[in-house]
């Protein structure tokens, strides 16, 4: 990582991401020096996709100018957002509302988990 390269904040914006990912990519503009985040597409109540990245600090929120966390009505709006700024691909995952509808108690999974039984999804808008 370059040493003027700060690491990601807990919650960042679409266009300080891609600053951010500018930033770790350098002069030479090539993607193979850049170790970019995991992506994860959190699939949430009511059809709106949350995404959050995880990277060697730890997870950072996709956030709008007012710091509220960015719904996307759909994978394609999120694929629109981050494939122009060089992410490729990530990892979809389902909030797990039902075990609390139903009244079981709520089991946190840490984000390893979460993503090792994601489903892995490619940008790619036509």
């Amino acid at each position: 990582m370059p040493a003027n390269t700060s690491p990601l904040p807990d919650r960042v914006t679409l266009e300080a991401l891609g600053d951010w990912l500018k930033a770790r990519r350098g002069a030479d503009d090539e993607p193979h020096t850049v170790e970019a985040p995991i992506v994860e597409v959190q699939s949430i109540d009511q059809g709106y996709y949350l995404v959050r990245l995880h990277h060697a600090r730890g997870v950072s929120q996709l956030v709008d100018d007012d710091g509220q966390a960015r719904r996307f009505t759909g994978t394609q709006w999120v694929s629109r957002a981050l494939l122009p700024l060089g992410l490729t691909h990530g990892v979809l995952t389902w909030a797990e509302v039902t075990d609390e509808m139903i009244g079981l108690p709520a089991t946190p999974s840490d984000p390893q988990s979460v993503l090792a039984h994601g489903t892995r999804v490619a940008f790619q808008t036509r």
